[in-house]
């Protein structure tokens, strides 16, 4: 495992599961949907879906019920379910503020989620995240969200940062895979136990005391190359 870098040009962060405990919210809507189809749903449904678009669970949902060319239709039921779930509110992971408020005072910050807009807006706001960011990317906003590397080569095409000197704080498979494509530094939180995540970093909770020191150290390093 690599140490969490200190040249560091600009730091995008993942939302569902990384920065907002949005997950429950979701897992409550997929398990509905996969119990109205006769499936239980446990860890191994869960990482067939976890960190995907709205149509690409619904595609894969599609394909574990068995039923090809009802992805699009599985996708907006997702939709709504997880709608419903997060006018419930949703709150800050553990230790996400306080990262966020310290990586915003050294360097360009950014959100990088594969949720639609709407869905994306609705958790930032709700946990009191919104105020700290003031560029966000989501999936519907670009041509091949995650697990392709636009997301967060837009993020850093925006922050004015190279994505070779950035660091992308992740927590699902998917995204991990386009941060990698992407070239950012891979810093870890898993939202599934005992995934075997690709990984420069890996840790247990944004609060983690590494993490809070490093990001309060940025400050005292020259980020040009």
């Amino acid at each position: 495992m690599r140490p969490l870098p200190t040249g560091v040009e600009a730091v995008v962060f993942d939302c569902d599961g990384l920065l907002v405990d949005t997950e429950p919210c979701w897992t409550v809507a997929e398990t509905a949907i996969f119990a109205a189809h006769g499936h239980p749903f446990g860890p191994e449904q869960k990482a067939l879906v976890i960190g995907r678009t709205l149509e690409a669970a619904g595609e894969a949902m599609a394909q574990y019920f068995g039923r090809p060319g009802s992805g699009a239709e599985l996708a907006a039921e997702l939709l709504e379910r997880v709608r419903k779930e997060l006018a419930r509110g949703a709150v800050a992971l553990p230790g996400a503020a306080e990262l966020v408020r310290a990586c915003r005072a050294s360097v360009p910050i950014a959100v990088a989620s594969n949720s639609p807009r709407e869905l994306l807006d609705v958790a930032l706001w709700s946990a009191g995240l919104a105020e700290h960011f003031t560029h966000s990317f989501a999936a519907d906003e670009v041509r091949c969200p995650k697990p392709a590397p636009e997301l967060y080569l837009t993020a850093c095409a925006t922050l004015g940062a190279a994505p070779t000197r950035s660091v992308a704080f992740e927590d699902s498979a998917t995204g991990i895979a386009s941060a990698r494509a992407a070239g950012l530094y891979v810093a870890v939180v898993p939202s599934l136990p005992g995934t075997g995540l690709d990984h420069d970093w890996l840790g247990a909770g944004l609060a983690a005391p590494e993490v809070r020191d490093w990001a309060r150290g940025l400050a005292r390093h020259d980020r040009r190359p």
